[in-house]
């Protein structure tokens, strides 16, 4: 057991270690001139779409861990999902800073007239309780059916994002389609899993 245990940290720095490669990637092309258009815009949506990805990903752990029985993975579910609130950081930090140079009267401008903006605001205030309730104590003290019921609340901010992608693409639309059919997938996942559970019980409680 301690020899697993062993590994389970090893890998956890691991994958703590390749969270950060999207990031490192993108400050060493800023650094080195290797973004073609506006530089900012790209940094704003390239840190976007790793949050996305990463908050997908975790959503997808419990799936994958129950069809695969692979209950390892369920070790980084919580790692991955702080670092794509890390990441929607970087991307609310971006905009704030870089592209309206923290002027709160044009952000609030924005979240009022844009509805791209209000719905990426919208999920990001959605995401806060769910970073902050994600240490070890919290749990504790929330109790974890109490957590857990919070923590549903990821795919209204799921949803409230791949909306702001989707206003947010002019031409191609294509990406935001991918993203909204992958969280489509994983809610009718979880959909069919509490109706399966309520449909036991009653045949539980009928018998």
């Amino acid at each position: 057991m301690s020899r697993f245990n062993l590994s389970i940290k090893n890998w956890k720095r691991l994958v703590f270690i390749l969270c950060l490669i999207p990031l490192g990637l993108l400050i060493w092309r800023v650094l080195t001139d290797r973004i073609f258009g506006d530089v900012i815009n790209v940094m704003i949506r390239d840190v976007g779409l790793w949050g996305m990805r990463f908050l997908l990903l975790s959503l997808a752990i419990t799936p994958i861990r129950k069809l695969s029985g692979w209950r390892f993975l369920a070790s980084f579910r919580r790692m991955i999902g702080l670092y794509g609130f890390f990441y929607i950081c970087l991307h609310l930090l971006m905009y704030v800073v870089l592209e309206r140079s923290s002027d709160m009267a044009e952000i609030w401008a924005d979240i009022v007239k844009r509805p791209y903006i209000t719905f990426g605001m919208a999920s990001f205030v959605v995401l806060i309780p769910l970073a902050a309730t994600s240490v070890n104590w919290m749990i504790k003290k929330m109790g974890g059916r109490n957590w857990q019921r919070l923590h549903r609340a990821v795919y209204y901010a799921m949803i409230a994002a791949v909306v702001h992608y989707y206003l947010l693409a002019k031409a191609d639309k294509s990406q935001p389609i991918i993203y909204g059919s992958i969280l489509a997938i994983l809610l009718l996942y979880r959909l069919f899993g509490f109706l399966r559970n309520q449909w036991d019980s009653r045949k539980s409680a009928a018998a």
